[in-house]
């Protein structure tokens, strides 16, 4: 998997994107979730945060990674507290297992970011997919963002908002906690700024291995697009992400449904 292919699966998996079935706010998107009224229940030691800054408390968090109907492996999320305050560092490493293991043993990215005012705002950006690299510094004072993307010299416009394919989702967290979700965001995609649409479709309440669990549910795309990633975010556990499920034409492609979360 080249670069490109591991920021799209990126933006595909930790995005998220409009369109999808709604009834009364409530969503039923999804095979594996439930609606069942039962109330849900807590991850042991997995309070809701309540981070000293007001932003976002740390956590750690395990999923398992499905392809089609078929596990591959193993992904893990971690955001950490950096040295200063109010600054964090956020990675996202997928695991092969098995036979998969000959395509590619193990994808890392990490963004460093700072949350001002609930809102969160990469600082850098490193991706790394066996010999191909992404590297990102954001220089918000002059507006670029600037590094290299496979040796290949890159140079982009920032606006203001503009996230990293990692950043977004801390974003995403912050929003869904303050309800000011905007329709669209500005996401650098290896060499590009590109336009995703987001959408809140609704709730649903989904079995996890952490148990029962009410969840908001978020979809992303970008215009035109056939390929749709939608997440469920639990807000007892403070908007820590559940489940993701990427699907093209109706279709599931790829799933990712936690097992387990520290913090």
């Amino acid at each position: 998997m080249s670069v490109r292919g591991l920021t799209a699966l990126s933006l595909a998996i930790l995005g998220a994107a409009p369109i999808g079935a709604q009834t009364n706010g409530t969503s039923t998107i999804g095979a594996p979730t439930s609606t069942t009224q039962a109330s849900g229940n807590r991850a042991s030691g997995a309070q809701a945060p309540s981070a000293a800054d007001g932003g976002i408390a740390p956590f750690s968090a395990h999923y398992d990674a499905d392809w089609k109907t078929i596990n591959i492996g193993t992904s893990d999320l971690e955001l950490k507290p950096d040295v200063q305050p109010g600054r964090y560092i956020y990675t996202w490493t997928i695991t092969a297992r098995g036979i998969f293991r000959l395509y590619r043993d193990k994808v890392t990215q990490k963004s460093w970011l700072s949350i001002d005012s609930d809102h969160a705002r990469p600082e850098k950006y490193y991706a790394e997919d066996g010999s191909a690299t992404l590297n990102l510094d954001f220089d918000w004072n002059n507006g670029r963002a600037r590094g290299t993307s496979e040796t290949k010299p890159v140079e982009l416009i920032l606006k203001d908002g503009t996230q990293d394919v990692l950043s977004i989702q801390v974003e995403v967290m912050l929003d869904l906690k303050n309800g000011t979700m905007p329709k669209t965001f500005q996401i650098i995609d290896k060499d590009e700024v590109k336009e995703f649409l987001y959408a809140r479709e609704g709730t649903a309440k989904i079995k996890t291995a952490l148990g029962l669990l009410d969840t908001v549910i978020v979809s992303s795309q970008r215009a035109g697009n056939n390929r749709i990633l939608r997440m469920w975010f639990a807000p007892s556990l403070g908007f820590v992400p559940v489940q993701a499920e990427r699907s093209r034409d109706g279709k599931l492609e790829f799933a990712m449904r936690i097992k387990s979360l520290k913090r």
